[in-house]
């Protein structure tokens, strides 16, 4: 897993998922920020992250998917044109 985004069913808060390049590779870890776009081109509204093992992180992401939410295109980040 590289990078991947998530949206919540009700289309309003969006968890992003990206490795942590400065961690082990007999270690991978990943980051998950969660947040929303804003508007006009406004910075998003980062709410929180969290680090974990990616193991971690991939059950995360499979539960969630299971509880309705959909993959995204990037809402924030160098990806995002403002």
């Amino acid at each position: 897993m590289a990078e991947g985004w998530l949206v919540d069913p009700d289309g309003y808060w969006v968890k992003r998922f990206h490795r942590d390049t400065k961690a082990s590779a007999s270690y991978p870890r990943v980051f998950i920020d969660d947040g929303r776009g804003m508007p006009n081109g406004e910075p998003a509204l980062l709410k929180r992250r969290c680090h974990l093992r990616r193991e971690e992180a991939e059950k995360i992401w499979k539960t969630l998917r299971k509880q309705g939410w959909e993959q995204t295109s990037p809402l924030w980040g160098e990806d995002v044109d403002p």
